[in-house]
Order: structure tokens, then C-alpha cells, then sequence
């Protein structure tokens, strides 16, 4: 699929948040038992302007939204098979049923380290960037996703993949510059590819 590149500029990176945020999301990580009734996940997605979306469709919200209007009161982490929500007090799990979600943030110069991403806090180099991406399986040489995409503000393209699936990406730039990772879709897999450099071919 093929995204209309945003006119909006991203902001600097939120330093704070991530230190901050980032404690906070482990701590919950640690939790049991939260926000596993119905109810209380309604009210949770309620409260983050979430409600009526299901697992796949936060996801895309999310990854898609300008750095302006991302929240600053929710750390969304995707995992192979579920997404983890959590705010200053609360953790809730929704099952991920439309594949494995990879989001790859390929750069030039500058990169952090990543494996399950994270939807509110991460940044990528490359901004509101044309690049052309296929991804094959290796083992069946047959090509999972062969498309233009534009980067969101976050630096970020993304896509749903086959589970199960070891595979290589590609990434051109209009301006010739290249980069090949291998990735592995299965349930330890990371969901954030940050390790991808583009050079000249």
C-alpha cells in the first residue's frame, strides 16, 4: 500500500518521556492479574481515546499518528502475538490476531537499539522518506511485500507478515541508497528493525 507522505515535520525526540515512560511500562511489565476483565479494558482504551478499536486497528492508529498528537500518558509495546497497553497506573494485553507486525525505521547516520516496539515512543531517522521495501521469505524465495511507502513522522514503515517466516528486507531510496536485513517473524522475533543502514548500491 502506498502512504501520502504527511506535511507535517517531526518534533525532537521526547528524552523525558522515554526515560520516564520507559521505567514505568517495566514496572507494570512485572504486573499480574491488571486490567484483565472486559470492563476494565473498555475503560482503559476508553480513557486513551481508543474505544470501539480492536488490537490490529490500535496498532495502525498509533504507528500512523503526527508526533503532535501522540499521547504522552500511554506506552504502546507490540509483542509477536499481543499488544501491551499501559499508562502511570494500569497494564492491559490484547491478543494480536493479523500476523506478526515488524516496523522497521531504516537510517543514514543515526539509530537506537530496538526489539519489541513501541508505538508512543519511538523515533527513527528518517522522516516522511520514499523508500521502496520488499521483504522474501527465504526459505520459499517468495515475495511477502513488494511495495512504494512513505515513513510516518516517527521515522517508521510498517507492515503484517506471515508468523513463522524467516526472511530478508530490502530498502531503496529514490536517491540509489540500499540497505538488507534478515528478520524472523516467529514467536521471539523482534517486532522493531533498527539495524537496517542505508548506503550507496
Amino acid at each position: 500500500m502506498t502512504r501520502t507522505p504527511s506535511t507535517r515535520r517531526p518534533r525532537p525526540a521526547r528524552r523525558t518521556l522515554l526515560a520516564a515512560g520507559g521505567a514505568a511500562f517495566l514496572l507494570l511489565a512485572g504486573c499480574t492479574g491488571a486490567g484483565t476483565g472486559t470492563e476494565t479494558t473498555a475503560a482503559f482504551l476508553a480513557a486513551h481515546d481508543l474505544a470501539g478499536m480492536d488490537a490490529t486497528q490500535i496498532v495502525e492508529h498509533l504507528e500512523a499518528l503526527p508526533l503532535d498528537e501522540q499521547p504522552t500518558d500511554l506506552l504502546a509495546s507490540v509483542r509477536p502475538d499481543e499488544l501491551v497497553l499501559a499508562d502511570d497506573t494500569r497494564e492491559i494485553t490484547l491478543p494480536l490476531d493479523a500476523g506478526f507486525h515488524l516496523s522497521i525505521a531504516p537510517y543514514v547516520q543515526q539509530t537506537h537499539d530496538c526489539f519489541h516496539h513501541s508505538l508512543t515512543t519511538c523515533r527513527g531517522e528518517l522522516a516522511d522518506t520514499e523508500v521502496t521495501v520488499k521483504v522474501t521469505d527465504d526459505a520459499t524465495g517468495e515475495l511477502l511485500v513488494d511495495e512504494p511507502m512513505t515513513t510516518y513522522e516517527n521515522g517508521y514503515v510498517a507492515m503484517w507478515l506471515p508468523a513463522d517466516v524467516k526472511g530478508t528486507v530490502e530498502i531503496t531510496t529514490a536517491d540509489g541508497l540500499r540497505g538488507t536485513q534478515q528478520i524472523s517473524t516467529g514467536e521471539d522475533g523482534a517486532t522493531c528493525l533498527t539495524t537496517l543502514q542505508l548506503t550507496e548500491a
